[in-house]
């Protein structure tokens, strides 16, 4: 019996942003079955010194610094009529690692997270190919040219083109291609025509997110709001900015004390001057995001545009909080109603008011988010059905 070539954009440690997370959990199912070999990039100093789990849960490594600049990326993919999000994470280290691995181990599958790793697979592999898109990201660019200036739209036309390109030739070439939501999984089918197309949810913690678990407590701020999440990604950024611009000012009407803090690494310029609005701060990164979950009123995701699960609302209602979003955010989520859905400002508004005005009723909402996702978002569950898609039955799991 083979190994696993697990490819991933990210070391998958440690698991704290959503692709990580992700990344994680099903490095340590697969790990389970197989001995795996890992290939990654890293993009941060901190995810090289990281030494004591990968080693437990791999049988080689081989982790490669991404140091490319965003323009010398565009310039190659101009040139080659490629999307950047490739060429931003073309590397000849990754490829002679790839190389070395499938020449010197025996490799059954090759575990392919991301799209931008597609790239490294051989041009006719022997080996079963699982290609973990999660998102479909040719449908992500084309949304943004949406909403972007000329220049900018054109730029990410092209982009959104060039993926789904690329994104229809790998899907029809490897023995699964995964999603994160059936929605993505459906729109991925329509747009690619592409066989043999399943659903991996992202799941949750729950122990470790858990309202009484051990972790450092924020003390109280009477009526507080929190958003999370990577603060330099697009999405999230034009989330808090529509929430303190047009939505806070109408939840401070009914609640004048109310605050909002963005919590969550790398905010950007346009991030960081939010806090410069009545009863807002931006925290930048901090040790352990459950103590501003924890301290919250309520949890709050107004994202205009999201694909997938969102991670970011499970942890929330893992942590037991009244959680508030918008109609994409919750899109993919099977929340039986135990979060607030809004669609315009009025809305979320609307819904954050009545959380804070009825604390009793809020805290029952959080109670019935948390056991919903203990009973439907379980990591053990959400990447059960690997076993079958990559043959790997529990049978031949190590002890």
């Amino acid at each position: 019996m083979g190994d696993i070539l697990f490819l991933a954009h990210r070391v998958p440690y440690p698991p704290d942003r959503g692709d990580k997370i992700r990344g994680f959990h099903i490095l340590n199912f697969l790990a389970t079955r197989k001995r795996v070999h890992l290939v990654a990039f890293a993009d941060d100093t901190r995810d090289l010194t990281h030494k004591g789990v990968l080693p437990k849960l791999t049988g080689s490594r081989s982790i490669i610094w991404r140091r490319k600049p965003r323009w010398i990326a565009a310039i190659e993919a101009l040139a080659g009529r490629k999307p950047v999000s490739l060429t931003a994470f073309s590397s000849q280290p990754v490829r002679d690692a790839v190389r070395d691995v499938l020449l010197r181990r025996s490799i059954d599958e090759i575990y392919v997270f991301s799209g931008q790793m597609a790239q490294y697979l051989p041009a006719k592999p022997r080996q079963r190919v699982i290609m973990d898109f999660v998102d479909m990201d040719s449908a992500k660019f084309a949304a943004y040219a949406e909403k972007s200036g000329p220049l900018s739209k054109w730029l990410m036309r092209r982009e959104a083109n060039l993926l789904a390109q690329f994104e229809r030739g790998v899907a029809n070439r490897v023995h699964a291609s995964l999603l994160v939501s059936e929605a993505e999984a459906s729109l991925f089918r329509a747009e690619t025509g592409a066989p043999r197309v399943h659903v991996i949810e992202n799941g949750i913690d729950t122990t470790f997110y858990d309202p009484d678990a051990r972790f450092k407590r924020i003390e109280s701020m009477g009526d507080l709001i929190v958003f999370t999440g990577q603060m330099d990604y697009r999405p999230n950024i034009e989330a808090v900015t529509w929430f303190v611009e047009s939505i806070l000012p109408h939840v401070r009407l009914r609640h004048p004390q109310a605050q909002f803090a963005i919590v969550g690494r790398n905010p950007t310029e346009a991030v960081k001057a939010l806090a410069k609005h009545d009863g807002v701060r931006v925290t930048g990164e901090v040790a352990d995001v459950r103590g501003w979950i924890d301290a919250a009123s309520a949890v709050v995701a107004p994202l205009k545009m999201a694909r997938g699960i969102q991670n970011k609302v499970l942890e929330a209602m893992a942590m037991a909080r009244p959680v508030v979003v918008s109609t994409a955010a919750a899109e993919g989520i099977d929340h039986a109603g135990t979060i607030r859905v809004g669609e315009s400002v009025g809305e979320i508004a609307d819904h954050l008011a009545a959380i804070l005005d009825d604390r009793a009723a809020a805290t029952a909402l959080g109670a019935a988010a948390r056991a919903q996702v203990q009973r439907r978002y379980s990591w053990e569950a959400c990447l059960a059905p690997l076993d079958e898609i990559m043959g790997l039955s529990p049978k031949r799991a190590r002890t």
